[in-house]
């Protein structure tokens, strides 16, 4: 498995923003998809955004679309959440992961994903 690291959570107020990193670890050839999902109180996981990077594309849930943006930074093997606009119900544990994808694409929902970090909390008030 990849190894993840992600940092940058935190309490912020509504209205705010918040930029979560992901350090990715050895064998990149294991990340051709790179994603954030979350888990909320009392709710399922939810997929955020996912960047595909044999593809350098990017997809977003429709909650985040518009809100929230994936990129990575190549040289560092870091991959960024900025989140803008945060609400009270975005608040919860934000998790980085990484997966070689089916046939190259990435089709599994990042929730799923081979390697995940171990979370980050984020807190909107």
């Amino acid at each position: 498995h990849v190894q993840l690291v992600e940092s940058g959570g935190g309490s912020v107020q509504a209205g705010g923003s918040l930029t979560l990193s992901c350090a990715a670890g050895r064998y990149t050839y294991r990340r051709n998809c790179m994603g954030w999902f979350r888990q909320r109180p009392g709710k399922d996981r939810e997929g955020l955004a996912v960047l595909w990077i044999g593809g350098a594309t990017t997809t977003y849930a429709d909650s985040v679309k518009g809100r929230f943006i994936i990129t990575r930074d190549k040289g560092k093997d870091l991959v960024y959440l900025q989140m803008n606009g945060l609400q009270p119900e975005d608040t919860g544990i934000y998790y980085c992961a990484a997966d070689g994808g089916i046939g190259g694409y990435c089709g599994r929902p990042v929730y799923e994903y081979g390697s995940v970090g171990q979370g980050t909390q984020v807190t909107v008030s």
